[in-house]
């Protein structure tokens, strides 16, 4: 089952209100088969707390290890995922499709 976007920003919002860093995963594009649509969510807390899903499970780990070079001070990135990335395959994404995530610290 997804979780709306809204639930992913609230429950990071009260994350930030703890004192915890936060970095937000959002699907931005697709092509072909895709586990999750655009504007598909995963935020994360510096204590490994997880909420969302940007993929159903086959690129996450990939995606939290990002955005927790993310929350250290690296900038922003999009990663790009699909059936020609040597990546994607490492992770687990064979679906057949192309999933583009924009990976952020948010403060």
């Amino acid at each position: 089952m997804s979780i709306a976007a809204e639930t992913v920003l609230e429950t990071a919002k009260a994350w930030l209100d703890e004192g915890r860093q936060v970095g937000l995963a959002t699907v931005v594009s697709t092509w072909g088969s895709s586990p999750r649509p655009v504007g598909s969510q995963l935020a994360v807390d510096d204590t490994g707390r997880m909420v969302g899903s940007v993929s159903g499970g086959c690129i996450e780990g990939a995606v939290i290890r990002e955005a927790r070079e993310m929350m250290d001070g690296a900038p922003p990135k999009l990663l790009t995922f699909g059936v020609t990335n040597e990546q994607a395959w490492d992770v687990g994404l064979a679906c057949g499709g192309t999933v583009k995530v924009f990976v952020e610290a948010v403060r």
